[in-house]
């Protein structure tokens, strides 16, 4: 039986710390950039409140369009998810994709800031994040909206496919959530799920998780893809110059441009058939 990490933290401590340790990064580099001023056209900027919160999230796309709400990896909102988000919104037949922003304005630009991110996390209160996405996108022109996500993000995806019955599909990527969080065994929205043979992430991405997970989700009873991609490493999908370098000093040097069009054609057809109106 598959051993899932219990909450955040340990997520953190098990999993990466010993990548940590690879790339020799001191904690003095524990610093945090604002994004706040980063998002440019195409992206436009609004604001979203949930309970007594208020945050902000980008979106581009066909106002009426089925809308994705797109999760972010542990690095916050960088180029990368907005790469995902931009590529989303172009894909045929259109979607309005919408990036919450779960740091708050904040980003992690080497491994150590990123870990740090994700360490403080309220995993629970980015659940609700998610959900204040949907309902905005629901509330504004998309009559049916899934959420898709990357590593943490990935995560965040199958939860919020367990969590909130607002959600309509879910395309999630390298990720599985905590049993504390959610038990995909109880999900409730259509599921496909992406992961990389060769990922090292033991119990939360490598192919033992994912195997896991293809069993809660045939309990579950939803419709559900879980997809493993031969030679691929974690990350896979993030394809842009800057992607690839962080990659490879991250010690993730596959590039396999067939996998990453093959898994854009899946996301494109799952979220085409469970989101058209």
């Amino acid at each position: 039986m598959l051993a899932i990490i219990p909450c955040s933290r340990s997520l953190t401590k098990t999993l990466l710390k010993p990548l940590v340790r690879t790339l020799s990064i001191s904690p003095s580099r524990l610093q945090v950039r604002s994004m706040a001023e980063s998002a440019s056209s195409p992206f436009k900027k609004i604001q979203i409140q949930r309970d007594d919160t208020i945050f902000d999230a980008y979106v581009v796309g066909k106002e009426d369009a089925p809308g994705i709400v797109v999760v972010q990896e542990w690095w916050g909102v960088d180029y990368e998810v907005k790469n995902h988000a931009l590529k989303i919104s172009q894909l045929d037949p259109g979607f309005k994709a919408l990036i919450p922003d779960l740091y708050r304005g904040k980003v992690g630009l080497d491994v150590a800031e990123a870990q740090h991110l994700m360490d403080g996390l309220d995993w629970q209160g980015a659940v609700k994040d998610i959900c204040a996405s949907v309902n905005w996108l629901k509330a504004n022109g998309s009559q049916k909206v899934g959420v898709t996500g990357y590593c943490m993000g990935g995560a965040l995806s199958i939860a919020s496919s367990v969590l909130l019955p607002e959600v309509d599909a879910v395309v999630a990527f390298y990720g599985v959530p905590s049993s504390e969080l959610a038990d995909p065994a109880k999900a409730k929205a259509p599921v496909q799920a992406h992961f990389g043979e060769l990922d090292s992430f033991v119990g939360f991405s490598d192919v033992t998780a994912a195997k896991a997970l293809e069993e809660k989700l045939k309990a579950s009873g939803v419709p559900y893809e879980v997809h493993i991609y031969p030679g691929n490493g974690h990350a896979f999908m993030n394809r842009s110059p800057e992607g690839i370098q962080r990659r490879k000093g991250m010690g993730m040097p596959d590039e396999d441009e067939d996998a990453v069009g093959l898994a854009w054609s899946r996301f494109r057809a799952w979220m085409s058939c469970y989101l058209s109106p």
